[in-house]
């Protein structure tokens, strides 16, 4: 660095030494606190279906392209999901002995458990816990909007205001 005289100056620099830890990210002002919050606020929205007869590499491509772990099996039809649901633990399983016949329908489950928007949180974790379950597709004015996960469920326990 040059000074204003035109002689080199040198510049010294010491240790920044922090005072405070840095601090976890703790959710927003607009979140509900964890114990008020309701499925609607941690869903996530639409739901990615696939046919009956798709393929394990074609579920497995949508999972992954979407970044989802639950694909809806036959779509809406009628306003109700048709089929059911294949997460991602359903399709690893069918991976392990691969056959080419084996379809979306075969891996399925075909009992879906549905949860209204307004529910509370202690509602879904209620419902998936009793059906050993780890996804509930939203249902409102008996259409699906979306889907809840335990994942959604952990992140509103680790981001939401206390």
């Amino acid at each position: 660095m040059i000074a204003t005289d035109g002689k080199p100056t040198r510049r010294t620099y010491r240790a920044v030494t922090m005072t405070n830890a840095i601090q976890p990210y703790r959710g927003d002002y607009l979140r509900p606190a964890f114990r008020n919050a309701t499925v609607a606020d941690v869903m996530s929205p639409g739901i990615i279906t696939c046919a009956p007869e798709a393929s394990l590499e074609s579920i497995a491509e949508l999972m992954a392209t979407h970044r989802v772990h639950a694909v809806a099996v036959g779509g809406v039809a009628a306003n109700h999901l048709v089929w059911g649901v294949i997460n991602s633990l359903d399709l690893v399983r069918a991976l392990r002995n691969p056959d080419p016949t084996r379809v979306a329908e075969a891996i399925s489950r075909q009992v879906t458990y549905p949860i209204e928007p307004g529910a509370s949180l202690s509602e879904a974790m209620r419902l998936m816990d009793e059906h050993n379950v780890s996804h509930l597709v939203v249902i409102d004015r008996e259409r699906p909007v979306g889907i809840v996960s335990t994942l959604d469920i952990a992140g509103a326990a680790a981001w939401a205001r206390k």
